[in-house]
């Protein structure tokens, strides 16, 4: 099963990647929601993917976030089939530790736009960073540590795009954050942007190959 937002937010993320790609992802379409929608378990899935990712090698700046994508769908449609403890299961932990190093921080954006919905409150900046990532507590300096340039730059949610995009390029090459900035800063500015606003963060964009489709990610996942 795919759940209906995950499914959303594929969809314009190809038709993003078609745009400003020069690649007509779209016509995969199919092939992800088969792997989506497949009963297999969960690492299996992540192999049915990878492959999806393998035999189309023009999509690769995506596959990270579409693992993202997998996995809030998991969390989402297919743990519901699943006994009510699964998530705490060896299980799990087995295959958390067997994808330590896939997918991205854009997931924890997901997760908290989920949140949001559950609790019928509008996503914000600050709110994501103090009440759901808690940065500001001792026990959480690792989240505080990746996300120091988002925290740092706050002030950039009421700034120009060319600002955002000036910050994101001088980031080091080591930074958990260096892709996404640009586009979680774009989409926390305005939530529910106008197609004027999506043309200016296309515009704008550090590497619109992969900046819109993330962009149009949280904005149809929301």
């Amino acid at each position: 099963m795919v759940a209906p937002k995950v499914q959303s937010a594929i969809e314009a993320a190809l038709k993003a990647f078609k745009q400003y790609g020069g690649f007509d992802a779209t016509t995969l379409s199919g092939d992800f929601e088969a792997v989506f929608s497949s009963e297999k378990d969960f690492l299996a899935k992540a192999e049915l993917l990878d492959g999806v990712f393998d035999d189309n090698a023009q999509l690769e700046p995506l596959r990270e976030v579409f693992f993202d994508l997998l996995l809030i769908n998991f969390f989402s449609a297919d743990v519901k089939k699943l006994e009510e403890d699964y998530l705490d299961s060896p299980e799990w932990a087995k295959i958390e530790d067997e994808t330590l190093d896939r997918g991205t921080e854009l997931l924890n954006v997901l997760l908290y736009l989920n949140e949001c919905a559950d609790e019928e409150i509008e996503p914000g900046l600050e709110d994501y960073l103090k009440e759901f990532l808690l940065v500001d507590e001792d026990e959480f300096q690792d989240e505080h540590r990746i996300y120091e340039p988002i925290i740092a730059n706050q002030i950039l949610i009421d700034a120009p795009l060319e600002e955002v995009k000036k910050t994101a390029t001088r980031l080091p090459a080591d930074s958990e954050l260096k892709e996404l900035f640009y586009p979680i800063v774009a989409f926390f500015q305005d939530i529910e942007p106008t197609d004027s606003v999506k043309e200016a963060v296309a515009k704008n964009a550090v590497d619109a190959e992969f900046d819109m489709p993330v962009y149009e990610i949280l904005i149809n996942f929301k």
